[in-house]
């Protein structure tokens, strides 16, 4: 299982605006809500599908590993 999530997360402007806001989440929350996922799952060479819950609610997030940051490109929620 892919679990190096400590290098530092880059949010891309559509993920900000749209699921961070919705979420009401920041940077910390969002990195600590990833550290506490219940799958991660590796998609191609650089994709993750992280899932994870908050407020109730089962979450997605795809992430891009740039090597020495991660990408957040997008999230969706079920």
């Amino acid at each position: 299982m892919y679990t190096n999530l400590d290098r530092p997360l880059r949010p891309s402007k559509h993920f900000q605006y749209t699921w961070m806001a919705k979420w009401d989440v920041d940077i910390p929350t969002l990195r600590s809500l990833l550290k506490e996922s219940y799958k991660i799952q590796k998609e191609g060479k650089t994709k993750l599908e992280v899932y994870f819950r908050h407020g109730g609610r089962s979450k997605k997030v795809i992430l891009a590993d740039l090597g020495d940051s991660l990408l957040v490109i997008t999230g969706s929620e079920g």
